[in-house]
Parts: C-alpha cells; structure tokens; sequence
C-alpha cells in the first residue's frame, strides 16, 4: 500500500511516500516430510541443533531427491516448510559429520544469515589428515569451481574468498589431528584448503585423500558450534565428539583423540 492507498503497478513515488509491503509466504512443496531419525542437540521456538551423522545428505539435489536432513526436519517441525530450504542456513558435506544449526523462523533465518555473512558463527571442526603440518597456521586462498573437473572445487583465482583457520593437536607417522576452524564457508573448503597444503583429509578420495583402516569418508567432523541466539541474544556453545569410524581410524594412526576441551 502506498501512504495507505491500494496502488497499481504504474504509479510512481517521488520520495517521502510510505511504502507498506505484506510478503506471503508460500509453503515449499518441492521437499516432502520423511520420517527419518534425527539427533537433535538442541531446540526451541527459534532454533534447532542438529548433530548429523556421516551418510546423510542435508538438502535435495541431483541424485539424492529424498531421504535428506531437511525431509527429516519438515517431519520434524512441519512450519519449516513456511522457511527458506527448510531452515538450514549452513550446510555439511554428506560425509562430514557434526553439528549443524537450524532456523525456525524467517526472523532467525535472516539473523542467522546475517551472522553467519558477518562471520560471528564459530565453527570448528576435527580432521584426521595425510602428512604433518606445522604446528598451525591459516590458509587465506580463494575457491572456486574446479576449471576441469565440475564435481570438485580448487584454489583458482577469481574464486570466492575462503580462510582456513588450522592447529595441530597431535601427529604420529605420516598423520595427524587437526582443529580447524572457519572463518568463511565456501562448498568443501577444509577438504580443499588441506589438499592445497599437501595434506589431504584421510579418505577424501575426491581430492587425493587415502582410506585409512575402515574410515571410508573424509576424516571431518563439526565438533564445535558457537553463537548468539536469534531472539535473546545469549550466547550458545555446543560440542559434539567424533563418532565411532572417525576415533577407530584416529586410534588406528598411533594417534589419540582426549575429548574437547572447554571453551
């Protein structure tokens, strides 16, 4: 409505007019409701924490229509359907494990977003990779789709800005445990910020990585998850230890996992 007036599509404002906008929200029926187990960590009116396991998928996308994280939450809490792609505001790769947020609202979806674009999120990550990196450092190197090879991302200039943030919590002969940290979240960026220091996750097949006793996936897992909430502002903080494939394959490598540490 313009200064409380209906108005047709050709009228034309000069300035100091009040503009009211009424969005309708239409129900997203592309993603179907599933009943598929979920592992909530956390949730309320406005969030929900999800601890995802290694395997599943947490959108649809060309070969997996179904059977994903965000068909699991529209069972879940059927007023995700009224959220832009059922909530999710950051996503894992199918075969990373760990903690994930959800909004419930569009209220927290736009804070969420903004948070996240603001880089006020932390996340942080355990990865089990190939070689020993210094004690630690940050990769500050952009990413983009790979020039060749359209299923992976690469390095490449004129790709979107990506920094990696990384420490090395223990190595033993040719391995090594890492806590990673990002500071932007670009499609695979710890699994490509690694392979460019010439240290490929273990059992990233995609980017050079070798299986490592029975660890099949990229040795990866969101252990960490800090934010402010979308309503009251307070700070939250959950953790999450790696599951069983990840610790059997860190033991495997004369290497030892003691829990996270506060903070």
């Amino acid at each position: 409505r313009l200064n409380g007036q209906a108005c047709r599509r050709r009228d034309k404002v000069w300035g100091g007019e009040e503009v009211w906008l009424e969005p309708v929200v239409a129900p997203d029926e592309t993603c179907q409701p599933q009943d598929l187990p979920l592992d909530i960590v956390f949730e309320d009116e406005a969030i929900l924490v999800i601890n995802k396991p290694a395997g599943l998928v947490v959108h649809p996308a060309a070969g997996n229509p179904d059977g994903t994280l965000q068909n699991a939450l529209l069972h879940h809490a059927p007023e995700l359907a009224l959220v832009p792609r059922g909530g999710l505001v950051h996503r894992l790769d199918k075969d990373t494990s760990g903690l994930l947020v959800v909004a419930r609202t569009l209220q927290a979806h736009k804070f969420l977003v903004d948070l996240l674009q603001q880089r006020q999120v932390h996340r942080e990550y355990r990865a089990l990779v190939t070689g020993v990196p210094t004690g630690g450092g940050h990769v500050d190197a952009p990413v983009g789709r790979h020039p060749r090879q359209r299923t992976q991302m690469a390095v490449v200039s004129g790709g979107r800005p990506a920094v990696t943030h990384y420490r090395l919590l223990e190595a033993f002969r040719g391995h090594a445990l890492l806590a990673v940290r990002l500071e932007t979240g670009r499609t695979h960026q710890i699994r490509v910020h690694m392979a460019w220091l010439g240290h490929p996750l273990v059992g990233d097949s995609l980017y050079g990585g070798r299986p490592l006793w029975g660890l099949q996936r990229q040795g990866l897992h969101a252990t960490r998850l800090r934010l402010a909430h979308p309503v009251s502002g307070a700070g939250l903080a959950f953790t999450s230890d790696p599951p069983v494939d990840f610790l059997a394959a860190v033991e495997q490598a004369g290497l030892h996992y003691n829990g996270l540490s506060p903070g």
